[in-house]
């Protein structure tokens, strides 16, 4: 086993390793940047380092070195950054540091957003309809061409980086031509690969993936599936497990399927086979996510297995210590993405230091986060604050802990997007289940927040407020200072 880990990430997920990495008894590196000085991931660590870089937690060439110089066995990326930077884990292995990840080529083959889907498509299963889309076509008329093979609506995505940042909605031709430099354009900021293709939307759908986990021997298992169909500029608000979309027959055939697509590639480590499923419960292969994610803690929930764990004993050489009848799928888990962004003011990223900040607690309740009180909040990453999970026996009793959960979340110094979540808990196709990925569109969020418990609220404060205001401007003389008797108390006596 790893005697020494260094994490190369921040935030939330380099505090939910450093934790795992504690109990295992492994010392952890932490790396973290002057505006991420106070994170909570640099106090828990055994030690940090200080990144030099302008290219801060992508810069590989500094990030190995200290890895090297630390005496850190392995490398942990978390998700984003190098996560899936195949050149970078064959140079780790080349400098005799083990990457806790899949191995340089599965991350090449699933990364190939295409290639991955001709794959797929070429072993019998269903794949959305797709077009390349090659770099060297500029005009109109022919990419217009090129999309009437598929039809509207449809999707420009990234070739690298699927259906996160980097993928645009087109419902007509006339602004295919917008999108596509526009995917173009934040493809090549994000992800240094300005390569996008076409892809007919399915709509309405409901977007599920299947956590697998494999090792090294051939084994290979699933943690369930989550649905993830809450999506807001392609990051998904809420995600859950169960996904209430399927039947017990359907849910089968997607486990089943996902084994078979991850076998495919020979997969290793941890990753997650995703899906869209459309009205009519047929379900359709897009991409694999070589990486952890962001979601992991709803599968932990529901089945107890953590899968950072497993990662770490994974890259060590260690088989899966359970097959997957060992793995309970129990009771039902959700997990909100509690952002530090303005929902008042079209959710603009709202960094600052945290002044309070009280957890939500009680049963079924967890927290990833980074933050505490006096903890700065920077403004150049992802808002991303922390992750409220919780699990309860079945959907019902799941949501109403949420509910109860986020009216606990208290956070003074910055905006958070909580407010967001208390509506969409409250809203009777998201209590009810029957919900897709047109959720977000037709769901219209109340500035104003005209909940009844909310206006009485602010009516007591207000009258407090008021109270204390004219008490402070006009301040009043007791009576039993008017009569005197302390004045007469000090008198001497004649």
């Amino acid at each position: 086993m790893f005697k020494k880990i260094l994490i190369a990430n921040r935030g939330e997920i380099a505090t939910r390793i450093t934790r795992t990495c504690r109990e295992m008894g492994i010392e952890t590196v932490a790396l973290y940047t002057r505006s991420d000085r106070d994170s909570l991931h640099v106090r828990l660590a055994s030690e940090a380092v200080q990144l030099q870089s302008p290219l801060r937690y992508a810069a590989d060439d500094e990030i190995l070195e200290i890895a090297q110089r630390c005496g850190a066995d392995a490398i942990h990326p978390g998700y984003g950054f190098l996560a899936e930077e195949a050149g970078f884990i064959a140079r780790c292995q080349q400098a005799g540091v083990v990457f806790i990840g899949p191995p340089p080529a599965v991350i090449a083959a699933v990364r190939d957003k295409l290639g991955a889907m001709e794959r797929v498509q070429a072993a019998g299963y269903r794949v959305p309809n797709f077009i390349d889309l090659p770099d060297e076509i500029v005009e109109a008329e022919a990419m217009a061409a090129q999309a009437a093979q598929i039809g509207y609506p449809l999707i420009v995505k990234s070739a690298r980086g699927g259906r996160g940042r980097g993928a645009r909605v087109v419902m007509e031709p006339a602004r295919l031509a917008e999108y596509v430099a526009a995917a173009r354009r934040e493809a090549m900021m994000i992800y240094g690969d300005d390569h996008v293709y076409l892809e007919r939307a399915i709509a309405p759908s409901h977007y599920v993936v299947v956590q697998v986990l494999g090792d090294r021997f051939g084994n290979l298992v699933h943690l369930g599936e989550r649905e993830g169909s809450l999506l807001r500029h392609n990051q998904k608000l809420i995600e859950e497990s169960p996904a209430p979309s399927l039947d017990d027959k359907q849910r089968q055939e997607l486990w089943r399927t996902a084994l078979e697509v991850a076998e495919l590639f020979g997969f290793e480590n941890t990753g997650a086979v995703e899906f869209l499923v459309d009205g009519a419960g047929n379900f359709y292969f897009t991409e694999i996510k070589g990486r952890i994610q962001i979601e992991h803690g709803v599968s932990e929930m529901v089945t107890g297995v953590d899968i950072v764990r497993e990662q770490i004993r994974i890259a060590a050489g260690e088989p899966l210590n359970r097959t997957q009848a060992e793995i309970p799928l129990q009771g039902w888990a959700m997990q909100c993405r509690i952002n530090a962004e303005d929902p008042w003011n079209d959710y603009l990223p709202s960094p600052g230091r945290l002044t309070r900040f009280r957890l939500p607690q009680g049963p079924g309740v967890r927290i990833d986060s980074y933050g505490y009180v006096g903890c700065q909040i920077p403004q150049r990453f992802d808002p991303l604050l922390a992750n409220l999970i919780v699990k309860g026996e079945n959907r019902a009793d799941c949501v109403a802990r949420l509910a109860r959960a986020l009216g606990e979340f208290r956070v003074v110094g910055v905006e958070t997007n909580i407010p967001l979540h208390q509506q969409i808990v409250r809203e009777p196709s998201f209590v009810s289940g029957d919900y897709d990925t047109s959720f977000i569109s037709r769901f219209r969020f109340d500035r104003h927040n005209r909940a009844e418990a909310t206006r009485r609220d602010l009516a007591a404060i207000m009258a407090v407020a008021y109270a204390l205001r004219r008490r402070i401007a006009a301040p009043v003389t007791p009576d039993q200072v008017k009569t005197g008797w302390h004045r007469s108390a000090r008198r001497l006596p004649s």
